[in-house]
């Protein structure tokens, strides 16, 4: 199989992180709370739509871009994955840079679609918000949901960054059964969600916190320094234990786990 340019794999990384930003971040803006009838009645998706979509924006991404991207859709993966020897580091800052103009671009189209409510408006799309990320207790929507402190929203940032890496780096190791890789990567950051909406409203990926962290500015703009320092240092974490603890062979070139050779699963790694 033809290994596809540099100008395809870019492509397919910009439309995977749009679709990243906007499915995910659209739901939690869009559908989180949706309140109807003069009692209120809550039709909205909640924490666990919010945590399915996605998860869902993961799994139909890889899918769709996976095979000829490698299906990143996050600055912390790129890195991780370079770390772990399964993807070129000169590749990294094309990556990277694609990544956050193709999410800063979603969260401009979310933003313009939130603000044209009736009566709602660009001032009130940034005092909901606009699904940022954050610590610490801080006044109206903004630092953590739970009201949790810098050590913990930075300890969880890490942690689950790194297990959604080994995740990867699992699904789509050549021992791994084929074709799966992309149902793991989506379920598994549907599950780091559940968990960690209410500590720090989930990053995990640099890209998605810079996009909307743009469009509200103050205190998410000031933190967001935690959502790029975090998920980067447990991804590269990740990218540097996966092979001594799995036993994985040390890669000889990029591709899926120990075999460049292997390419019927949706590739999260080349």
């Amino acid at each position: 199989m033809s290994e596809p340019k540099l100008s395809a794999k870019l492509g397919a990384e910009a439309l995977g992180t749009f679709w990243l930003v906007f499915g995910g971040c659209g739901s939690a803006v869009l559908a989180a709370k949706f309140l109807v009838d003069p009692n209120n009645t809550q039709l909205g998706i909640g924490f666990v739509g919010v945590a399915i979509a996605f998860g869902l924006t993961v799994l139909t991404g890889v899918y769709a871009f996976g095979h000829v991207s490698g299906g990143h859709f996050n600055p912390a993966v790129s890195i991780g994955l370079a770390v772990a020897k399964r993807f070129e580091w000169k590749l990294v800052g094309p990556y990277v840079i694609t990544q956050v103009i193709a999410g800063t671009i979603a969260a401009g189209v979310l933003f313009v679609i939130a603000a044209g409510k009736a009566g709602v408006g660009a001032t009130a799309v940034r005092l909901s918000g606009f699904a940022t990320n954050g610590y610490g207790a801080l006044p109206g929507n903004f630092g953590s949901p739970g009201d949790y402190g810098l050590l913990a929203c930075l300890l969880t940032e890490v942690v689950l960054t790194a297990v959604f890496v080994f995740v990867i780096l699992g699904a789509t190791d050549d021992r791994a059964p084929k074709g799966f890789a992309g149902l793991a990567i989506g379920l598994c950051l549907t599950l780091i969600h559940l968990v960690s909406i209410p500590v720090t409203n989930t990053s995990v990926n640099p890209a998605r916190s810079l996009a909307v962290a743009f469009f509200v500015g103050g205190p998410p703009l000031i933190q967001v320094w935690l959502f790029i320092v975090a998920p980067i240092a447990g991804a590269a974490i990740a990218g540097a234990t996966y092979a001594a603890i799995t036993g994985a062979k040390n890669p000889v070139d990029v591709g899926i786990g120990n075999n460049p050779d292997v390419g019927t699963a949706p590739r999260a790694t080349d």
